[in-house]
């Protein structure tokens, strides 16, 4: 089988390296992909948003299905364009996207099915929202509608924060159009951990668990990132708390999706938040997450090839699926002055000298004029091992990390430590 994979992050390298374990598979191509997934697969220089080309590449190369990393692309339709090409792709249509890309959509099919969440309100006027900030509790979630790269959300600790995130996002547009329409909601407390399950619009998969870190230093500090690591699974996580997550919140939101005439094929993550044996739903993602994928996929022992075909074709009922018992740390490896202005084209030195059984996924990286691996972008590398226990996964990994070396690289140093 030839398989294409769109995205250019470390979750579409993790993605491509799993894909490739497969027996069935011959070829991977990967659109526009980085240096990582250039050692391991075939890339294609064809941006991720670029569907009509997307879909040549596709007929070009035979390709027998498509897989499809980020969010942008799915939200833009690309499975739909790619199924009324008459091509098969693994993916939620646009219409089923909208869980991820619109928060007031998301927000209101969990309260029109009572999908268990945050008191929520929605604005698209910037002084109707202001005084509703005025006369609510602190601290406050402020939630740009749309797509934001991971940094749409503001928890604001005072009101004066509150009014200059509202302005900031409605009226200065920082975040474009995403910011036009926001959702303000009521801040949670409690442990926060996102679960997966693939579907087929009505069957799901048993889930599997993973937290990631947000904020880019230790201790939670710092401003919100695409997420700085993360690990699998969550040792409080109980069968009982599973149970009722899916009970009350994933399968109700699969037949939510179906009843609004968007069933709803891909991978559905939900982030969760866990205070005191009650679950809700903080939000929902249309796709595998980032850093998540790349301490999730290494835990998975069924063939993904096998999952994915089965999601598309409608029979995932009859598709086994199994993850290991053995946990998985991943931390990320940063520019300097990420998330803000970071520079690139820093040589990276030391990928080869990592223990044999520790995973090195690429993310914002490229090969310079010279043939090397140079830095490309803010997340530029996740380093990720298994281990029996979690204690150990984050030991090897904490080995390995000084070994790998840019100018002004940053991590957390207290990835799964808490």
């Amino acid at each position: 089988m030839k398989i294409l994979v769109i995205g250019t992050g470390a979750r579409e390298h993790a993605i491509v390296w799993k894909l490739l374990q497969s027996p069935r598979v011959s070829k991977v191509f990967v659109a526009p992909g980085n240096a990582g997934t250039a050692t391991i697969a075939q890339n294609i220089n064809v941006p991720a948003t670029d569907i009509p080309s997307l879909i040549n590449v596709a007929r070009q190369h035979k390709i027998d299905f498509t897989f499809v990393g980020p969010e942008t692309p799915l939200s833009e339709g690309l499975v739909d364009q790619f199924q009324h090409a008459g091509l098969p792709v693994f993916g939620p249509t646009r219409t089923a996207a909208r869980i991820e890309a619109s928060k007031i959509f998301s927000k209101a099919l969990m309260s029109k099915y009572g999908i268990p969440t945050a008191a929520s309100q929605s604005f698209s006027n910037l002084d109707k929202a202001a005084s509703y900030v005025k006369h609510h509790k602190l601290p406050i979630v402020i939630k740009a509608d749309g797509l934001a790269a991971g940094k749409g959300v503001v928890i604001a600790q005072s009101t004066n924060e509150a009014l200059d995130t509202l302005k900031s996002m409605m009226q200065d547009n920082a975040l474009g159009d995403a910011g036009k329409c926001v959702v303000i909601e009521e801040y949670m407390t409690g442990r926060e951990m996102s679960i997966f399950t693939f579907s087929d619009g009505v069957t799901l998969s048993p889930p599997v668990t993973a937290c990631d870190y947000k904020r880019v230093f230790n201790n939670n500090e710092g401003p919100n990132t695409g997420g700085m690591g993360s690990f699998s699974p969550p040792d409080f996580y109980t069968p009982e708390l599973s149970e009722r997550a899916m009970r009350e919140i994933m399968h109700p939101t699969i037949q939510a999706l179906s009843s609004e005439d968007s069933p709803f094929t891909g991978v559905l993550y939900g982030g969760l938040m866990i205070h005191n044996s009650v679950t809700r739903t903080v939000e929902f993602n249309c796709r595998l997450g980032d850093p998540e994928t790349q301490v999730i996929l290494p835990r998975l022992k069924s063939d993904l090839v096998d999952i994915t075909l089965a999601a598309i074709e409608k029979r995932l009922d009859k598709q086994v699926i199994e993850w290991s018992d053995e946990a998985c740390v991943g931390v990320v490896m940063a520019a300097p002055g990420y998330p803000g202005h970071y520079p690139v084209g820093l040589p990276i030195s030391g990928l080869s000298d990592v223990d044999n059984d520790v995973l090195v996924f690429h993310a914002g990286t490229k090969l310079d004029s010279d043939g090397k691996i140079a830095t490309s972008g803010g997340r530029v590398l996740t380093v990720a091992a298994m281990g029996a226990t979690l204690s150990q996964a984050r030991q090897k990994v904490y080995n390995n990390l000084p070994r790998i070396n840019f100018e002004g690289v940053h991590y957390r140093t207290d990835i799964a430590q808490f």
